[in-house]
C-alpha cells in the first residue's frame, strides 16, 4: 500500500463528503426536483453554488457553505484524536466531541470546554440546519440523562466516516510481514462507527448503515486502485461481518441488504437517475442515505463530479446524501482527482484538509489558516 496513495484517498474522503454536502444544501428544503430545476436549470444544480447565503453584515458569501453534516464530520475526527491523546475510550471522547458541536449550535460559550480546535472557529458556530434528533439526544445526554429515542434518521451516517479513515492508516510492520491498518481488527471499525451513530440514534436502521459505510471505506483505503466490482465485494464481506456482530438485529440488516440490492439492480436501469432516486427514498432515513450513495457511487464509480450531481438533484436530504456519497467515493478517486472548481468554492476547504491530514498521522497538529 503505498502511503502518500493513501492520504491521497483520506483527504478525497473527507473534502468529497463536504462538497457533496455543500452542493445538496442549498436544494434541501426545495421540496421537488422541478423545483430544483425551475432554479437551477435543466440539469439541476451541478456546481457549487456561492450565491447562495447572506452574511450578517449583508454581503454575499465567496464560498459554497456546507451544513451540519461536514461540521458533525469534523468533531468526529477531533474525537477520534481526542480519545488517542488523552486515553478515553474513542465512543466516549467522540460523544465529547459532540456536545463541543452542540454549543457552537446553541451559543453557551461560557461552558464549552476546548478539547476540539475547531469549536473555535467562527463558521463552525453558526447552525446549518442541525437535525433535530442530534440536538435533543445531546441536550439530554448533557443534562445527564439516560437517552431513549426509536430514531433512524441519516444524523448518524452522515457524520462517521472519519472512523475509516483513521482506523485504515497503515501501520509498518517487520519485513516479509503484511501492513496492518490503524484499527488492524475491521469488526473493531464497523463497531466504532455503529457506537458512534447510536449516540443519538438508537433504531438499529439508524446505527446499522453506519458500520456498512465504514467497513467499506475501510476496505477502499487499503487498495490502491479499487474496481466497481471490488466494491460490490465490500457490501457483501460488510453484510456478513454485520451478520456476525449483530445476530439480534436480522430483520433491521434483511431490510439494509433488501433496499441495497435494490439499488444495484437499479444502476442498471434505463430510467434518469432521478427517476431512480426516487424508488430508492428520500433519504432523510439513513438506510435510504446510503442506498443512495451506493447507487451514485456504482452508477458513476469514475466519475466523480457525475456521481455528486446525480446524489444531490432529488427531492429529498439532498445534502446528506451528497456527503455520504462524497465519503465513499472520494475515498475510491483521491483528492487529486476531485475537479479543482469543487475544492476552490468549498467553505472551510484548508480546515478539512488540515484535519483529514491529521487524521492520517494520528494526532492533532497546529492549524495555520488558509493552509493549503
Amino acid at each position: 500500500m503505498d502511503k502518500n496513495k493513501q492520504l491521497d484517498k483520506i483527504r478525497g474522503s473527507l473534502v468529497g463528503g463536504a462538497v457533496g454536502d455543500a452542493l445538496g444544501y442549498p436544494v434541501e428544503f426545495i421540496g421537488s426536483y422541478m423545483g430544483i430545476k425551475q432554479k437551477y436549470g435543466e440539469h439541476g444544480i451541478t456546481q457549487l453554488d456561492t450565491t447562495q447565503w447572506w452574511l450578517p453584515d449583508g454581503g454575499k458569501n465567496s464560498k459554497a457553505w456546507v451544513s451540519d453534516d461536514t461540521q458533525m464530520t469534523l468533531f468526529t475526527a477531533c474525537g477520534l484524536l481526542n480519545a488517542k491523546s488523552q486515553g478515553k475510550a474513542p465512543k466516549y471522547a467522540i460523544c465529547e466531541a459532540y456536545i463541543e458541536w452542540l454549543f457552537t449550535q446553541i451559543g453557551w460559550k461560557s461552558r464549552r470546554f476546548s478539547d476540539c480546535w475547531i469549536g473555535h472557529i467562527p463558521e463552525l458556530n453558526n447552525r446549518r440546519a442541525p437535525g433535530n434528533t442530534c440536538i435533543t439526544a445531546l441536550q439530554t445526554i448533557m443534562n445527564g440523562k439516560e437517552l431513549f429515542n426509536n430514531s433512524k434518521g441519516c444524523g448518524g451516517i452522515m457524520r462517521t466516516a472519519p472512523v475509516a479513515l483513521y482506523g485504515a492508516v497503515w501501520r509498518d510492520k517487520p519485513e516479509n510481514e503484511n501492513p496492518e491498518g490503524r484499527i488492524s481488527n475491521i469488526n473493531d471499525v464497523d463497531i466504532l462507527a455503529a457506537d458512534a451513530a447510536e449516540i443519538t440514534h438508537q433504531h438499529p436502521l439508524g446505527w446499522l448503515p453506519s458500520a456498512l459505510e465504514t467497513h467499506v471505506i475501510y476496505r477502499l483505503l487499503q487498495n490502491d486502485n479499487p474496481m466497481v466490482e471490488d466494491f460490490k465485494a465490500y457490501l457483501e464481506e460488510g453484510y456478513e461481518t454485520l451478520e456476525e456482530l449483530y445476530p439480534k438485529e436480522k430483520k433491521a440488516l434483511y431490510e439494509l441488504m433488501t433496499i441495497i440490492e435494490k439499488v444495484l439492480l437499479l444502476v442498471d436501469s434505463k430510467a434518469s437517475d432521478v427517476e431512480n432516486i426516487e424508488k430508492i427514498g428520500e433519504g432523510w432515513v439513513a438506510e435510504e442515505t446510503l442506498a443512495i450513495a451506493i447507487y451514485c457511487t456504482v452508477k458513476y464509480f469514475d466519475n466523480f463530479e457525475q456521481a455528486m450531481i446525480a446524489s444531490v438533484n432529488h427531492c429529498g436530504d439532498s445534502d446528506s446524501t451528497g456527503a455520504v456519497t462524497g465519503n465513499i467515493l472520494g475515498a475510491v478517486v483521491g483528492y487529486d482527482a476531485i475537479p479543482e472548481f469543487f475544492k476552490t468554492d468549498l467553505e472551510l476547504h484548508d480546515v478539512i484538509l488540515h484535519v483529514a491530514d491529521d487524521l492520517w498521522r494520528g494526532e492533532t497538529t497546529k492549524y495555520e489558516r488558509n493552509k493549503r
